[in-house]
């Protein structure tokens, strides 16, 4: 009889096992729509966080605050033609920048290669594309972390997040066969819903998220009542998402996944109970 147990986890990237607070993409949406004369906020800029870029523009696009300000700068509403213009505008923003945003978080690395050592596989994906992935990655692994895998809307169609598909790509490669031995790892609703799309345990990290939204010296110099609230905070949007578990910070993931292995051998799944 096989022992059921988690076999592979599946981290997203930005703001969660680098860039803390996920502001390589955030600094990017900002400058094009400040360009093309409509002030967004940061609010506003990371509530679509995780998904692929062109759809993350066009869901920014539809907010009615921002689409009322678009139609008294432009005197229409948006089309395709202007979330393709906003995309041409933003992606040579972002690359000019990844290579600077691909510090891992903390605890990322030592908790990758005490994973490892327990045989579990370690995949990932992502809301950016594979010419973006490629900065990203050379900086990772340069400073240390290197996923065995990874997965982008490029790889799927362009059906990215909320969609499941990459989580499937990655359980392919990684030879997983069921999705109740796979844990999803991310910082935003979409990578939330992402693995519950996919029938995997779905995790929030907390510090360092594009949710909680500081950058590493903004969260450091926040009183401990103050670093607590966030905390609270964050942790509690993750819930909302329907998140089965949130973690603060990596240093908490190996306990975790004990503790659902446990689950798995009473018989529990990320949907039920057998």
């Amino acid at each position: 009889m096989t022992t059921e147990k988690i076999e592979g986890v599946v981290f997203d990237w930005a703001g969660t096992t680098v860039d803390f607070g996920c502001f390589a993409p955030v600094n990017a949406f900002l400058r094009i729509f400040a360009n093309a004369g409509v002030s967004v906020t940061l609010e506003e800029a990371r509530k679509p966080m995780g998904m692929l870029k062109r759809d993350h523009i066009k869901t920014m696009l539809a907010m009615p605050r921002i689409e009322a300000l678009w139609r008294e700068k432009k005197g229409r509403g948006f089309d395709d033609a202007d979330v393709n213009a906003l995309y041409a505008d933003f992606e040579p923003i972002l690359l000019s920048s990844l290579a600077r945003y691909t510090e891992p978080l903390p605890c990322v690395v030592e908790t990758v290669n005490i994973l490892r050592e327990k045989g579990c596989k370690i995949g990932s994906t992502t809301g950016y594309t594979d010419g973006m992935m490629e900065l990203v990655t050379k900086g990772a692994r340069d400073k240390g972390y290197q996923p065995d895998c990874w997965f982008t809307p490029d790889a799927t169609g362009s059906m990215g997040r909320p969609y499941p598909y990459m989580i499937y790509r990655n359980m392919e490669k990684l030879r997983i066969a069921a999705p109740w031995r796979v844990l999803k790892v991310g910082d935003t609703a979409s990578d939330i819903r992402e693995g519950l799309q996919a029938a995997v345990w779905s995790v929030g990290v907390i510090i360092g998220s594009s949710e909680m939204g500081l950058d590493r010296a903004e969260f450091d110099n926040l009183p401990e009542e103050g670093k607590k609230a966030a905390a609270a905070r964050t942790r509690e949007l993750f819930v909302s998402y329907g998140a089965h578990f949130t973690i603060e910070t990596m240093k908490e993931l190996p306990a975790l996944i004990e503790r659902i292995d446990g689950l798995l051998s009473q018989g529990q799944r990320p949907y039920g109970s057998l």
